[in-house]
């Protein structure tokens, strides 16, 4: 108000009449150094965001590096493949957790003139509803520095499996084999089952007619698994074991094939052995039991 009457002034003129008489000097300095202030304060937001986005770009840059460096060093303490990559998701996120929290921080500091009150009232309440992310960080330091699981490994974690996409210092992303993303926050993982620590098995049951000698067809599983290591000695890590047969059904005989091999590939394993032991026995005519059906025609005098 006292601005505005700076501005402008009553009076009176020779009529009787009241008139006001603007001050247009002060109104066009006052406007000008509004101008000012937006401008400036505009120009800071952006040089600020820039910044941002720089650090972030260049920190990424920085930590890919690091990554390679990691796979490539063929020193004892560097870090496996997928530490390094698992590491290198850790930082990003954790980057940008910073560079965020850094650069609100500096936009309403330098925008707002705020109290310490009003400060620790805030602080008292955004403490309040961060219980949950504090939990979500601890939890996701001790998945990391227990080495719980890695960016690459296929897990179960509470009702959701699938491969680890990304392990952030809040969350983890999951995505399973029909294409869905499942995003857990680190503080609800309480249970995980790994699935890509150490050699997994595969196994197949192959099943042939009553008729059939069970030893030869035995045998010819036994030639078929040997080919099958010999062509497959990246995957396969243990050798190829015919058990034998396992149990005596209403139509056939089956006999129980089992192996180990690296992680995620024994599904592939599985399938395609299948494939070559159902090839192997075709040629040799042992015959697989399928549903049968059979007229009898009996003719009554």
């Amino acid at each position: 108000m006292q601005n505005l009457l700076t501005w402008v002034s009553p009076g009176i003129n020779d009529n009787g009449k009241i008139i006001l008489n603007v001050n247009w000097e002060e109104v066009m300095g006052n406007a000008v150094s509004t101008l000012e202030f937006i401008l400036n304060k505009g120009i800071r937001l952006i040089l600020l965001i820039v910044a941002m986005y720089l650090a972030i770009k260049i920190g990424d840059k920085l930590i890919d590096k690091f990554v390679k460096n990691q796979i490539e060093s063929k020193l004892s303490f560097s870090m496996n493949r997928q530490k390094a990559i698992t590491v290198g998701a850790i930082l990003k996120s954790s980057l940008k957790y910073a560079v965020y929290i850094s650069g609100a921080a500096i936009i309403i500091g330098s925008t707002f003139k705020v109290s310490a009150a009003v400060l620790s009232a805030v602080g008292f309440v955004v403490g309040i509803g961060a219980q949950s992310l504090v939990k979500d960080l601890i939890n996701g330091f001790f998945i990391l520095f227990e080495d719980q699981y890695g960016v690459g490994d296929y897990v179960t974690i509470g009702v959701y499996s699938g491969i680890v996409e990304n392990i952030g210092i809040r969350s983890t992303v999951l995505k399973d084999f029909s294409g869905d993303v499942h995003v857990l926050p680190n503080g609800a993982v309480l249970e995980v089952t790994n699935h890509s620590r150490g050699n997994m098995r595969f196994m197949v049951d192959v099943e042939i007619a009553y008729e059939e000698d069970v030893d030869n067809a035995i045998s010819l599983i036994e030639d078929t698994c040997k080919n099958f290591e010999e062509k497959n000695k990246d995957e396969v890590k243990e050798e190829i074991e015919v058990l034998g047969v396992i149990s005596l059904n209403a139509s056939g005989v089956t006999i129980r094939v089992v192996g180990k091999s690296k992680p995620l590939s024994q599904w592939k394993m599985e399938r395609e052995l299948r494939k070559e032991i159902k090839k192997t026995l075709d040629e040799a005519g042992v015959e697989i039991p399928y549903p049968k059906t059979q007229i009898v025609n009996n003719k009554f005098v």
